[in-house]
């Protein structure tokens, strides 16, 4: 049975609008280095290894982090234009995301301080099978644009502080 996003959508802005939503919501992972560059990656009941490719002396046994981030845009990406897509009536039949990030390891390994440590940029097209115009999926671009919390994490500067502590 297709679950009614619309109504998902409209639940959860009456729900925050009227106090009884539990906002802000916090969400928590850990990882745990398992020895060389595999690290084991929890959320809620989930589990993940992320490591790097054997190019770069991992034992490529998952994903490197940086493609991990990528994966989170293209999943957030799809979510947010299913939501926004129902909510604005507009049909989608079909829709995947293929992003490409470009890296300089000048950054990451030190030996240029001008060059940062992430991308240098992000590049991705969107996959739409759809009846409507163009033009409509531009519109609809704008929403998903203007409300995808990964696009958004990536995009502004979000305050982050870590703490070391010692075991």
């Amino acid at each position: 049975m297709k679950k009614n996003i619309t109504s998902l959508l409209e639940r959860t802005r009456s729900a925050l609008a009227d106090g009884s939503a539990v906002n802000p919501i916090e969400v928590t992972v850990s990882s745990e280095n398992q020895g060389n560059f595999a690290t084991k990656i929890e959320m809620r009941s989930h589990t993940i290894i992320s490591d790097q490719p054997f190019g770069f002396d991992g034992t490529n046994k998952g994903p490197k982090p940086s493609e991990l981030v990528l994966a989170a845009l293209a999943a957030c990406q799809e979510t947010t234009w299913r939501i926004y897509a129902e909510y604005m009536a507009i049909p989608i039949d079909k829709i995947s995301v293929t992003l490409k990030g470009v890296q300089d390891l000048r950054g990451f390994m030190g030996v240029d301080s001008k060059t940062p440590a992430g991308f240098q940029r992000v590049d991705g097209i969107v996959h739409i099978e759809s009846p409507v115009s163009y033009e409509k999926l531009l519109d609809l671009q704008k929403e998903v644009d203007a409300h995808c919390p990964v696009l958004d994490d990536l995009t502004r500067k979000v305050p982050t502080a870590f703490k070391v502590e010692k075991l």
